[in-house]
């Protein structure tokens, strides 16, 4: 699929089947643990915001960032809990609210983007939605906004509800300090002009505030995807990955996250 391009280099820590930016580090001495998803594994970008932070600060910095993943296997990994807690100091990115197992559908353990299969409650609540077709979480969400009727608020509260309790119990967890890193990241005209579509289950100010009491600072930042401002021609991608790389953030938007 790269056509060409280069492979994301992954690694694998103790016995976690997550996949994180590679190479692998050695953990024998202190380091910073970053944490997070797509913009923190920093894919297609030669230096991602933990390779910059650890020059900026002489300080090693280990990029747990990890692709597809959600507040599922961001909030639920044993290993990374364990990774986190050996850290001199944590900087958890705030996961999206739609990766995650609820009471309403099921997500793949690792690929939290990946739709596996309703509950009977999503079944009960959508009767006349075919479920068959869909394969990926924001794929589901968006059909059921879609349906524009009060049904959906119940299903939106229990995302946020369901994922604070993730997210809390991760930060009340780890015991080295947390710095949470807030991304509202901006698709601009990279696929779909709505917004509301694009995200339709944001992240509230009021869940960061309530996050902030379990954590030793906060920092939250608006960013554009390298599609929407002129970084694509900074990144590193094969022919057939351009429109992957369009939503990836680029590596002056890394420099500026550091």
């Amino acid at each position: 699929m790269g056509a060409g391009g280069p492979a994301d280099a992954i690694c694998h820590y103790g016995t976690s089947k997550l996949a994180f930016r590679g190479p692998q580090r050695a953990l024998d001495k202190p380091y910073v643990a970053c944490i997070g998803a797509d913009e923190t594994f920093g894919r297609f970008v030669e230096r991602p915001f933990p390779a910059v932070l650890e020059q900026q600060l002489n300080r090693r910095c280990i990029n747990l960032g990890g692709l597809f993943c959600g507040a599922e296997a961001l909030c639920g990994d044993p290993i990374l809990q364990e990774l986190a807690n050996k850290a001199e100091l944590c900087i958890f990115q705030v996961p999206g609210v739609l990766g995650q197992t609820n009471r309403f559908y099921h997500v793949h353990p690792r690929r939290n983007d990946r739709f596996l299969c309703p509950t009977p409650n999503l079944m009960a609540l959508y009767p006349e939605v075919d479920f068959t077709d869909i394969h990926f979480v924001r794929h589901l969400v968006a059909r059921l906004k879609g349906c524009r009727d009060t049904r959906f608020d119940l299903v939106a509260e229990e995302l946020r509800k369901n994922w604070q309790g993730k997210v809390l119990n991760f930060l009340r967890t780890v015991s080295t300090p947390v710095v949470l890193l807030w991304l509202d990241v901006d698709l601009g005209i990279v696929g779909c002009a709505d917004k509301s579509t694009c995200n339709p289950v944001p992240v509230q100010p009021s869940m960061l505030r309530v996050l902030e009491a379990y954590s030793a600072g906060s920092i939250a930042l608006h960013v554009q995807v390298s599609g929407a401002s002129d970084e694509l021609e900074d990144m590193l991608f094969g022919t057939l990955q351009q429109p992957m790389a369009e939503r990836m953030i680029g590596p002056a938007t890394h420099r500026r996250i550091a």
